[in-house]
């Protein structure tokens, strides 16, 4: 069985192709992206900024800014600990495939 989900909140810069596109390439190497690099460095740099925002967003509410609430702030925090545990699972699934790979009889 072949099941493909794409989550709402996944930026449409990372989200996978399912046409080829002339020449052979597909998804974001055709756009003229590095392939599964850049689509890393963009998903870290989204991460990066959900973690500055909710900093952000925590000072404002510790210096009782009147425009930030404190659910939002909440809200932003989860979000930028959920995107972390994301990229640190990624990052644990890399190192792991990377390891499998270097023990490899050739």
């Amino acid at each position: 069985m072949d099941l493909k989900l794409t989550p709402v909140s996944m930026p449409s810069s990372i989200r996978p192709s399912t046409g080829i596109k002339p020449g052979g390439a597909t998804g974001a190497a055709a756009a003229g992206g590095a392939g599964f690099s850049g689509a890393l460095k963009d998903a870290l740099g989204s991460v990066s900024a959900a973690q500055n925002e909710s900093t952000r967003l925590q000072k404002e509410v510790q210096m009782e800014n009147p425009k930030v609430s404190l659910e939002e702030t909440m809200v932003a925090i989860q979000k930028a600990q959920i995107g972390f545990q994301a990229t640190l699972h990624v990052r644990n699934r890399m190192v792991q495939a990377y390891t499998d790979i270097m023990n490899m009889q050739v």
